[in-house]
């Protein structure tokens, strides 16, 4: 991708009107319209309970669990309803539990041993890329 300088975009947007609009004060918007896009996957295996506990994913444990050591997988996604059929991907294709799923914002947490984690995040990254034409990020893991 090359980067082009605020000038050359100036020109591209406003074409023949550049010219006269050059020297003038303009006021530019960035809006973000959402796409067929997974835009964070990160596995994470974190040591503090303290995580959890502020994710309330501790919410439904019996008495005396501690649930430090399993990993916890994050993936954002556009259009938002996307994430119900990537907590199915992810049920179906590791053995990992739903810690969180916001179907008006698009977020997923899923938590497990890490194996099954970071499976059922390259499954689901794999498969809206792959299988849905959805543009997807890297993998990041912690």
């Amino acid at each position: 991708m090359t980067h082009i300088s605020r000038e050359e975009l100036l020109e591209k947007i406003f074409h023949d009107d550049y010219k006269n609009l050059k020297g003038k004060r303009l006021r530019m918007t960035r809006l973000r319209v959402p796409g067929k896009e997974v835009c964070l996957a990160h596995v994470l295996c974190p040591s503090d309970s303290s995580v959890y506990q502020n994710l309330s994913l501790h919410i439904g444990v019996h008495e005396g669990e501690d649930h430090r050591g399993e990993a916890i997988g994050l993936i954002r996604f556009t259009p938002w309803e996307a994430v119900v059929a990537a907590a199915d991907i992810a049920t179906k294709s590791a053995d990992v539990e739903i810690g969180f799923m916001d179907r008006f914002c698009g977020s997923l947490i899923i938590t497990g041993g890490l194996a099954q984690v970071q499976t059922a995040v390259e499954e689901v990254v794999r498969s809206f890329r792959e299988d849905l034409g959805f543009r997807t990020c890297e993998i990041h893991k912690s």
